[in-house]
């Protein structure tokens, strides 16, 4: 027998500060924000068929420093996303001031760090492909 999982439910990423991560991942990339029940501080929200979960801790970060890590961000752990125009992306983070490195891959993709150092992956695909 074997596990076999056939669907991502959410992935959980750590954040200090909700309101400037809230501003990043509601703002900056328009991800709807959902209801959530829980007691402890985050924030939830739908991407697709999942979810992304913010959790809010005093702890020190996993890796706090990601940027004194593998100079090349897509080298780093990451999450994915699709998006529809990679060209648009950029633009909308640049005026964010959020620094952003393209994949030395050559594909339509681009690599970001939420403002605690979480990299999100950007890649374009067509409406065909997704």
């Amino acid at each position: 027998m074997t596990i076999s999982p056939s669907q991502l439910l959410h992935t959980a990423l750590l954040v200090r500060d909700l309101d400037r991560a809230d501003a990043f991942y509601g703002q900056i990339l328009g991800l709807p924000k959902i209801e959530r029940s829980l007691s402890y501080p985050g924030a939830w929200y739908r991407i697709g068929d999942g979810q992304i979960h913010l959790m809010v801790t005093d702890a020190p970060l996993p890796l706090a420093d990601h940027r004194s890590n593998h100079p090349k961000w897509g080298r780093r752990p990451h999450l994915a996303l699709a998006i529809a125009n990679l060209d648009g992306a950029i633009a909308q983070l640049e005026a964010s001031g959020c620094p952003l490195q393209m994949s030395a891959s050559g594909r339509r993709a681009l690599f970001v760090q939420d403002p605690d150092g979480n990299v999100i992956e950007l890649t374009e695909q067509s409406a065909a492909a997704r």
